[in-house]
């Protein structure tokens, strides 16, 4: 677990990452988070620079997730979403 730490990109890129490819949109994911569109884009360059694969293509005034991105993309926003429904339930006190 330990070594976790050096594998895995920070959480709140990831937490970036699912909000962008969701709304396919660096502006909209800026607002949902409440940072700046810049921020964004560079979260999202640090995650592509830190897997080492573009995640997105980035279109004229479009956003599209690449293959990998797609598929890393449904792994993180699983991932996520397990995490909030186990949050979610110990503040229940389940």
């Amino acid at each position: 677990m330990q070594r976790l730490r050096y594998t895995l990109p920070p959480p709140s890129l990831l937490i970036t990452f699912e909000a962008c490819g969701r709304l396919l949109s660096f502006t909209k994911a800026a607002t949902e988070l409440n940072i700046s569109r810049v921020a964004v884009s560079q979260q999202m360059r640090t995650l592509e620079d830190f897997v080492g694969l573009q995640l997105f293509h980035r279109l004229h005034r479009a956003l599209k997730l690449t293959t990998a991105g797609e598929r890393y993309h449904r792994t993180v926003a699983g991932a996520l979403d397990q995490i909030l429904q186990s949050t979610v339930a110990l503040k229940r006190g389940a």
